[in-house]
């Protein structure tokens, strides 16, 4: 049925559920697969009008994408540690400073995957109330089939 299914991850608890679904269904079938987290960019604020904006310094962008690495490699890590406590082995991929859901899209078209597992909603939003922005943005702009974990 699936044959290279991409979990996507933020490392939150519906998130992890979400990995913990698409491993199990991954040994089921016999898939391939791939554990994606994405990092956002350092927001920046460059005001308007009268407003002054933030602007960071390069060591603050490089403290940034040093942290947002460090995180991903604990959410990573963890991921890989459920994939081998059932007996597969899992591709794990970090995009650094990228929109979330518009990545995860394009990894699954580009990696060629059949399936996108992914938490009903992660680190954003109102908990338990509403999808995810990013979930809902991957449902209505993906073309590969979403299976959404609650």
């Amino acid at each position: 049925m699936y044959a290279n299914i991409l979990l996507s991850t933020d490392g939150s608890d519906v998130a992890r559920k979400g990995v913990e679904h698409g491993i199990a269904l991954a040994k089921a079938l016999n898939a391939k697969v791939t554990v994606i987290t994405v990092t956002e960019p350092l927001p920046v604020d460059y005001g308007s009008g009268h407003a002054a904006g933030w602007i960071p310094s390069q060591e603050e962008f490089d403290r940034f994408d040093a942290a947002s690495k460090e995180g991903a490699g604990k959410v990573l890590d963890e991921a890989r540690a459920m994939a081998k406590q059932i007996g597969i082995s899992a591709e794990l991929l970090h995009v650094p400073n990228a929109h979330p859901a518009t990545t995860i899209i394009e990894t699954a078209k580009s990696r060629g995957c059949d399936l996108i597992v992914m938490g009903s909603h992660g680190r954003r939003g109102l908990k338990k109330l509403f999808l995810g922005s990013q979930t809902s943005e991957v449902l209505a702009d993906g073309s590969v089939p979403v299976l959404v974990v609650h």
